[in-house]
């Protein structure tokens, strides 16, 4: 049985050490890539970081200089049914423990993360390549979640009809799936992951996570001190590896619903596949989000607004913003646009002062100079051109700068694709009308944004766009926590999204109870031998 002085007694740690935790965290002494071997990630099975006894071994670079700074291993088949059998060991107890306990775990878990957060952030530049004040950033947005987590009194409530005939009540309530797994991406090594676990277990789910294997350090720190909280051995497992691991939670029949977020070939894979074994997926796929410009919009926000939606970490988000439609006489704003674009500062994401950061590997800056390329090829115009900038000091790493594509039409593949690099393509349509028909042909969902002063131009575009999330003079229109995450289309597969009350819905299943205690029970009476007519 779950030790009480374990979920409650625990003492809060204050900020961690990093090189304290470099014997079983490796990479996360201050420089690893410095040392002279190669540290290697481990796994974590049953409350231990373990290393892995696999054969496969997967480079981690710095995208800023493409040197490894460690080594993360495709877990072995036993570690991965050892990770399995942990999840389903430590289930029956953490289910059956009280949603006050469960809480309080939280609520230690979210003071341990902001005491670590710049820690955390320093490990994600040093993956993923995105400045330290946007790594901040992706650690604060996954933060805010399980901030939300901690409302699980509320979020969990059931309902209940009491008379529903004479002595007759009929109630409801939450209850966990079981074991829960989680895929994530490269692009929010902590926000993604804090999406997904925080909210399965509160719920008194058990969870196996499947960080990225480009990223890994930022989940395995992120474990270390929920484990800290006092999360007891079993309750989070991590693995490792690339297609072998996603068959594994796919197929494995004790796993009973799968989060993803990522591409959506990977997407459209896992749910189809995770669909099939009976299991519950919900995924966050791939997206091509539109910013209409309205002539009435406030010019100088709308700007900075663009640039900064379009070319922030590097363009590498499924809500980056990059695609502006400009609307009649705000054509006129693109020179402009260029002009501010050309003054953003590329370095390595350390490096005071820099605006944006690497792409995460040599063959991803690859695919988006060959995107970019195609613009010109099929009639579109470069007006400014990011694929030859060299960043003094980092001559090897992955960097592509500010790109901007102007006399876009929809049939371009740079408009078709979604490029996933600091590229905004431009598209010029006269009305409003238009601009709508354009992004409702589009086949992603995932969010839009519409510039403007004008109340029912807004109204008109929130109501007519065929898109999950919109903005107005908001450019990436995230919801917070208490909302939930809703892409739409071909941005998403499944029935029920991410976080907020839905993600409580998607980690729990209901129970109904309909209950009868006959006043006169305490009387014989005879049986009732036909068909229960309830509510008359």
């Amino acid at each position: 049985m779950l030790q009480q002085d374990r979920l409650l007694g625990q003492p809060l740690l204050g900020p961690l050490d990093p090189a304290s935790l470099s014997h079983s965290l490796a990479p996360y002494s201050p420089s690893p890539w410095m040392q002279p071997w190669t540290p290697t990630v481990k796994l974590f099975i049953d409350g231990k970081f373990i290393e892995s006894k696999s054969d496969k071994w997967i480079d981690i670079h710095n995208p800023a200089t493409n040197e490894v700074i460690c080594q993360v291993p495709e877990a072995t088949k036993a570690e991965m049914d050892a990770a399995i059998a942990s999840c389903k060991r430590a289930f029956p107890a953490w289910a059956d423990t009280s949603v006050l306990s469960r809480q309080q775990v939280l609520l230690r878990y979210q003071q341990l993360i902001k005491e670590n957060l710049k820690e955390i952030a320093r490990l994600i530049t040093m993956e993923q390549g995105k400045t330290l004040a946007d790594a901040e950033g992706d650690v604060f947005r996954g933060l805010q979640v399980v901030e939300h987590a901690c409302s699980v009194t509320s979020l969990m409530l059931g309902e209940t009809m009491p008379s529903i005939t004479k002595d007759m009540d009929l109630y409801s309530y939450r209850l966990p799936l079981g074991v829960c797994a989680g895929i994530a991406p490269f692009n929010f090594p902590a926000m993604i992951p804090l999406w997904m676990f925080p909210m399965a277990m509160v719920c008194g789910n058990t969870f196996l996570m499947k960080p990225s294997e480009r990223v890994p350090g930022a989940s395995m720190l992120l474990a270390k001190l929920l484990q800290d909280s006092g999360a007891p051995d079993g309750t989070l497992n991590i693995i490792h590896g690339k297609h072998e691991a996603v068959n594994f939670i796919c197929d494995h029949p004790d796993i009973k619903a799968i989060s993803f977020v990522g591409s959506n070939q990977a997407g459209e894979y896992i749910f189809e596949r995770g669909s099939r074994h009976g299991k519950r997926v919900q995924a966050n796929m791939g997206a091509k989000n539109h910013g209409v410009v309205m002539p009435d919009a406030n010019k100088e926000n709308t700007l900075n607004q663009l640039v900064g939606a379009a070319f922030g970490a590097a363009g590498q988000r499924c809500m980056a913003l990059s695609t502006a439609i400009l609307v009649g006489e705000a054509r006129k704003w693109l020179p402009e646009l260029v002009e501010r674009a050309k003054k953003l500062r590329v370095n390595a994401g350390d490096q005071p002062g820099a605006d944006l950061g690497p792409l995460i590997t040599p063959q991803a800056k690859e695919r988006v100079c060959n995107l970019i390329d195609s613009g010109p090829k099929e009639g579109a115009s470069i007006l400014l051109d990011g694929r030859n900038i060299k960043v003094k000091g980092y001559e090897n790493g992955n960097f592509v700068g500010p790109t901007i594509i102007s006399k876009v039409k929809p049939n371009m593949t740079c408009y078709k694709e979604e490029i996933f690099g600091p590229v905004l393509v431009v598209l010029e349509t006269e009305t409003l009308d238009e601009a709508i028909k354009i992004i409702n042909n589009n086949p992603y969902g995932n969010g839009t944004a519409i510039f403007t002063t004008n109340g029912a131009t807004a109204r008109k575009y929130s109501h007519l766009v065929d898109v999950g999330q919109v903005g107005v003079n908001v450019p990436i229109p995230v919801p917070l926590p208490m909302f939930s995450f809703t892409g739409s289309r071909a941005s998403f597969r499944g029935d029920t999204n991410f976080y907020g009350k839905q993600g409580i819905q998607f980690y729990t299943q209901l129970k109904t109870i309909t209950s009868q205690w006959k006043e006169e029970d305490a009387t014989l009476s005879s049986p009732a031998v036909v068909m229960p007519t309830m509510g008359r």
